[in-house]
């Protein structure tokens, strides 16, 4: 069994073997892709920000220059919510492409 790789905005891309028409234009299944992978990209980034954020604000509070600590309950209540959407859509993401693969042509 291979381990579970973990999500980058590197390892988010557009759907292999959808390419652009012959004319030039996009065609809606490449639209829609490129949609999706934006919408990706962009729940990763916001969950990334937010493990950064509450890193620094433990940092801070840490080293003495914050001391308001419903802050930092806050922040890192927010990444682990953030943290969990994330993963919950790994794991969505993941049946649904098992499923298509039991899918018999």
């Amino acid at each position: 069994m291979n381990p579970i790789t973990p999500i980058s905005l590197n390892s988010v891309q557009s759907v292999p073997g959808v390419s652009p028409g012959s004319s030039g234009q996009v065609t809606q299944g490449t639209t829609r892709s490129n949609e999706f992978s934006n919408v990706i990209k962009k729940v990763v980034s916001e969950a990334n920000q937010n493990l950064s954020a509450a890193d620094k604000s433990i940092q801070d509070l840490a080293s003495g220059k914050s001391d308001n600590m419903q802050d930092v309950v806050m922040s890192m209540a927010k990444a682990d919510l953030s943290f969990r959407f994330v993963l919950e859509l790994r794991n969505k993401l993941m049946d649904a492409y098992q499923e298509i693969m039991r899918m018999q042509v």
